[in-house]
């Protein structure tokens, strides 16, 4: 079933050194993601979409022209938890990937994430 574990505030400073660019604001773990335009942001926020639900764990979104805002907490607990740190790493993980110099993969002609 869900796993509600509330962190405590020791528990999300840790977290958050291993999630570059993420903060903690109003109870919610949140990060901006600048995208070189819509077509971009619709992208990203349809990954986020994709394994949020695939997760079973539902996000709030702001999309933007050239941004999308992720922010968590678990709902039914108003808090931040494991699933939601375990989300955020996931998708911080797979929207911030890029092929390495020896892939046989060219990566995005325009500057991606920032």
């Amino acid at each position: 079933m869900s796993n509600d574990v509330i962190l405590s505030d020791q528990e999300i400073e840790n977290a958050l050194s291993e999630l570059p660019g993420w903060e903690v604001r109003d109870n919610w773990l949140r990060r901006k993601y600048k995208t070189p335009g819509w077509p971009h942001t619709l992208m990203l926020a349809n990954t986020i979409s994709y394994i949020s639900e695939a997760a079973h764990h539902h996000p709030d979104l702001e999309l933007g022209y050239a941004q999308v805002v992720f922010k968590i907490q678990t709902h039914r607990v108003k808090a931040i938890t494991e699933s939601d740190v375990a989300l955020a790493k996931k998708i911080h993980e797979v929207v911030t990937w890029l092929p390495g110099e020896d892939s046989p993969l060219d990566g995005y002609p325009k500057s991606w994430i920032k």
